[in-house]
């Protein structure tokens, strides 16, 4: 199991707005693939991703289980197993290459959108493991509560609000909501979190004992 990270190169912002971040969310379902990819042959259609093309495109072989992911302005994480050797480095490369293209023309740039190499650490120690998917999920709270990370959240219940409000993470996915559920492969981390309202319950309580050493090691921002 992998935590990865990626950043926008001097810590630019890689999604400016919605349209960025739903082309993202489709590359990282369209690029999980074996064969070559085709921007072409999925859409969004109810916040879903479905084929365009059924009769023209193979099943997807998949390169690795997307476990959760999240996109914040200058960055985005994931949470990736490998299908076969190699596998993540492969996706990663189709990812943020074909991600950058897209982001390149649209705005009529040039040059490095990332900065350098995608950042990741391997996951060995199973007491890492169970909170990275709370803390990849909490993120988004960057945005509005960032006292959180200092442990002096004063509202468990406006955080959760404000994380129910979110679409650009697999956290709504995970709490039983249509949201994206094309891209994850979530079968494994539901079997950890037993159903959606004990997910649900898990977050507010790792809110509530907040210690983020016990992701020391692993959370990639600095």
């Amino acid at each position: 199991m992998y935590h990865v990270m990626s950043r926008g190169v001097d810590k630019r912002d890689i999604f400016m707005d919605d349209k960025d971040r739903a082309r993202f969310i489709h590359d990282l379902f369209e690029f999980n693939d074996e064969q070559s990819a085709n921007n072409t042959s999925y859409r969004f259609k109810n916040n879903d991703i479905v084929s365009r093309y059924i009769a023209k495109r193979e099943p997807r072989k998949l390169l690795v289980n997307v476990l959760a992911f999240c996109l914040m302005p200058n960055h985005y994480h994931l949470l990736l197993t490998p299908r076969f050797d190699n596998a993540v480095f492969k996706f990663m490369k189709k990812l943020n290459i074909g991600y950058a293209k897209y982001f390149n023309e649209r705005y009529k740039r040039k040059g490095t959108l990332f900065e350098g190499r995608y950042k990741s650490i391997i996951v060995k120690n199973e007491s890492h493991f169970i909170h990275l998917p709370y803390y990849i999920h909490l993120n988004p709270l960057d945005l509005k509560y960032k006292e959180w990370r200092d442990r002096k959240l004063q509202s468990v219940k406006g955080a959760m609000k404000f994380l129910d409000s979110y679409r650009w993470s697999s956290h709504l996915d995970y709490c039983g909501e249509h949201n994206f559920p094309s891209v994850t492969q979530r079968d494994f981390l539901m079997r950890v979190f037993d159903s959606p309202e004990r997910y649900r319950q898990r977050i507010k309580d790792w809110l509530s004992e907040l210690d983020l050493s016990d992701v020391k090691g692993f959370t990639l921002e600095n």
